[in-house]
């Protein structure tokens, strides 16, 4: 407990303080500036705040900020490797889908019936172009 009202004292006595500053022009021309008023001349009052407002971060903070950086910097690894994962499996699915136009032979498909029904050459060039493209864009 009286740690706590340590703590909160001198968290009220760091409060930062302002300082008044009088900004003047004397008889020879020169600007002045000072912390007092002069007496009989015209001045203008500047208000500049010192000392600092941010409370510096205690050790728990730093090491809570620290263990979340690297929480953070594990999930993106994580994340980079599952979405390398991912890029290779449909790489590999696109070039299976190619070497079943490129192996040769004969080739079959189902139609609108449901029959199985063997693929013209033309038909066999376009799925191989069509496979190929998936192949150059799935493998880049």
């Amino acid at each position: 407990m009286k740690r706590l009202i340590v703590l909160a004292l001198a968290l009220a006595l760091s409060a930062p303080g302002f300082a008044q500053l009088y900004k003047y022009v004397d008889k020879d021309g020169k600007t002045v500036y000072t912390d007092t008023p002069p007496a009989n001349s015209e001045t203008k009052q500047l208000n500049i705040q010192t000392g600092t407002t941010a409370v510096p971060k205690s050790a728990v903070e730093r090491d809570k900020e620290l263990q979340k950086s690297r929480e953070d910097a594990a999930k993106k690894a994580a994340d980079a490797a599952k979405a390398a994962e991912q890029k290779d499996l449909a790489c590999e699915s696109a070039r299976r889908y190619l070497l079943q136009y490129t192996s040769g032979g004969r080739v079959q498909r189902i139609d609108d019936k449901g029959e199985r029904v063997f693929m013209s050459d033309d038909e066999i060039d376009a799925a191989r172009a069509k496979a190929q493209k998936q192949v150059d864009d799935a493998c880049k």
